[in-house]
């Protein structure tokens, strides 16, 4: 932990330094092209330059192709690939650098593997990205993932330059240590989830709690043009920590302490057709945004799905937070019902 203002992160060893303020890429993908590309743009000319997308962000990559051509050295591009082989590997990198009309990826990123590819392991991952970046098409090997015993051991294998995972100001001490393991390894630590999947609602709580940590750089997932206006205002004036904030912080860490889904979706699908990643948090998301989008009809027919939950626990042994998810989802309808009927105020 550093400066209270600290505007800048160096990224490792990598040695790529920008501004606190990189932009996520994936809810791109939920509005049209053109709307994109004239957020990306607008970010990139408020001084935002580190991008973050994946293979997996269906046409995201697409569109930060159209918005970046013919600027593409003067920002810096990280994408992921989810392929369990050497050879998908290479065939997601030729999309990926096709889609982003460009030669050359900054961070290439092994999309939250089930285990730490490693040279030798069978897979051909690693050595595919090697090769790569032998051959000049991706800079820099990262990895992603939300599972700590995984994140920890790629920073002890020295194989890594960057690990990007959940991190916020909702973070157990365990999360900070890998913050710190990678500031040790010279490993830049890419911040995803900085909002907590929507739960956090004060970016500059948010911003301040991330400027204390040197070498954190936080993504933050834009769709819509006033989130773009937020960060973009941190870049001239940074929000530091102060004793206004250390209180917002601390009042959300009681209300959101213990066990809740952030709404990472990799429970993802869901054999009776749960939404899961919003219904298993539907109680925090009538207290911490707007209630009536979530009240609708709907919303309440989503919510009645989980009625028909098989209780086949395939989600919940997907959750990398370890969660009894068709529990979570059992009280969520439960509290629902009680907002509703009126038997539950939600402010």
């Amino acid at each position: 932990m550093t400066g209270e203002n600290n505007a800048q992160v160096r990224l490792g060893r990598t040695e790529i330094v920008v501004n606190k303020n990189g932009f996520g890429a994936l809810p791109v993908q939920r509005v049209g092209k053109k709307e994109a590309v004239r957020l990306l743009q607008k970010a990139f000319d408020g001084g935002i330059r580190f991008f973050d997308t994946a293979r997996a962000y269906s046409d995201s990559e697409e569109k930060l192709g159209a918005a970046f051509e013919g600027i593409r050295e003067k920002l810096f591009i990280a994408t992921k690939s989810g392929a369990k082989t050497g050879q998908d590997l290479e065939k997601d990198l030729e999309k990926s650098l096709s889609l982003l009309r460009t030669d050359y990826i900054d961070i290439y990123q092994f999309h939250n593997p089930s285990f730490c590819p490693r040279p030798g392991d069978g897979s051909g991952l690693y050595e595919a990205a090697l090769a790569a970046r032998k051959a000049g098409k991706i800079r820099h090997i990262g990895i992603t993932n939300h599972r700590l015993g995984i994140a920890m051991e790629a920073i002890e294998s020295g194989l890594y330059e960057t690990l990007q995972f959940p991190f916020s100001y909702l973070s157990t001490e365990k999360d900070e240590e890998l913050v710190r393991a990678c500031q040790k390894a010279d490993m830049g630590f890419i911040a995803m989830k900085a909002l907590s999947g929507g739960l956090i609602t004060n970016s500059a709580a948010a911003y301040a709690h991330a400027a204390q940590f040197e070498n954190v750089l936080p993504i933050w997932g834009v769709q819509r043009e006033s989130e773009l206006d937020e960060f973009l205002s941190y870049i001239g004036k940074p929000p530091v920590m102060s004793s206004k904030i250390r209180e917002i912080i601390e009042k959300d860490r009681a209300e959101l302490s213990g066990e809740f889904c952030r709404g990472c979706g990799y429970c993802m699908p869901c054999p009776a057709g749960i939404v899961i990643n919003n219904c298993a948090r539907m109680s925090l998301l009538l207290r911490r945004s707007p209630s009536a989008g979530w009240l609708g009809e709907e919303w309440q027919e989503r919510m009645k799905k989980i009625e028909d939950c098989l209780h086949c626990n395939q989600c919940k042994s997907k959750c990398p937070y370890g969660l009894d998810t068709p529990a979570l989802l059992e009280k969520n309808l439960e509290d629902y019902r009680n907002v509703l009927a009126g038997n539950v105020s939600v402010g």
